[in-house]
């Protein structure tokens, strides 16, 4: 195919084993590890955990992205749409409450074809939240949450970190169309069984970008619409300069988390700064595929 499923309109031709574009990857689904995960939010992870495949490769590339090795370095095996339906089904006879596809956007037609058939637990589709309305369309029916980030309200720190000066344009209409596939969101027992969650990573020195983006979900949704996850786990990464080298201070998130409280965003999730530890990130050692 020659691919144009994500903002990058990269025009890559992929092929089934040949990589390429922004993402890196073959038009074959390729994942570094599939497990029961008990570090996302509440409402996800049930009594057994989510059970996350995490997918290869990546279309945004942030600096200070704590899986590079899967988004950035191609760690990962090839797969292909059945044997991820496998993957879906052991996965759920472990316990899983949901099923929860990890940057899967460059891997559309894949998943799809994976997800022909309904599943008894709900299917997440976790994403950098740099997407295209046209291929979120695909989707319709077949998941029922959305777990986007929603990185940058500001072009200025999404061009120097995640070289994507046009991402709030992107992302902001892009969960625009995921709210109008689930409507608002839908709990069951504590359980998130259809809607949008959106998540936003606080960056060091980079407030009032937070500020901006909590503006934005103010302005744009109602209470009881979509939930909000306001995160506090930046962990610097090897080579970070500038702000980026240190952890967000309990004075910036007291007053992020404060600002959303004072916006009315309170549907959703903040975060205990002992979040931010590497051993959070798995260990992407192929295991579960």
């Amino acid at each position: 195919m020659i691919c144009r499923l994500c903002p990058r309109n990269c025009g890559a031709e992929r092929t089934e084993t040949a990589a390429g574009g922004v993402c890196g990857q073959p038009l074959r689904p390729t994942a570094a590890k599939a497990m029961l995960h008990q570090w996302e939010e509440p409402c996800l992870v049930g009594a057994h955990g989510a059970g996350c495949v995490f997918f290869s490769g990546c279309s945004l590339r942030c600096c200070f992205c704590q899986n590079r090795d899967i988004s950035q370095r191609s760690v990962g095996k090839p797969l292909d749409a059945a044997r991820l339906r496998e993957i879906y089904q052991e996965l759920i006879a472990q316990g899983a409450a949901c099923i929860d596809l990890v940057t899967p956007t460059h891997f559309t037609p894949a998943v799809l074809e994976s997800l022909d058939k309904p599943l008894p637990v709900p299917v997440v589709w976790n994403s950098s939240g740099y997407e295209k309305p046209e291929t979120l369309r695909l989707l319709e029916g077949k998941v029922q949450i959305y777990l986007p980030d929603l990185k940058y309200a500001l072009s200025a720190p999404a061009e120097k970190y995640s070289g994507a000066a046009d991402y709030f344009r992107w992302a902001s209409a892009a969960i625009c169309e995921m709210f109008r596939q689930t409507g608002p969101y839908r709990m069951e027992d504590g359980q998130l069984k259809s809607g949008v969650l959106i998540r936003h990573l606080l960056l060091p020195g980079e407030l009032e970008n937070t500020r901006r983006v909590i503006d934005w979900v103010a302005e744009t949704f109602r209470p009881g619409d979509v939930l909000f996850s306001l995160m506090a786990q930046y962990t610097p990464q090897p080579g970070a300069e500038g702000n980026l080298r240190r952890h967000v201070t309990r004075a910036e998130y007291a007053a992020a988390v404060q600002y959303m409280e004072n916006c009315g965003v309170t549907d959703g999730y903040t975060q205990e700064r002992t979040s931010a530890k590497e051993e959070y990130t798995p260990d992407f050692d192929l295991s579960g595929l």
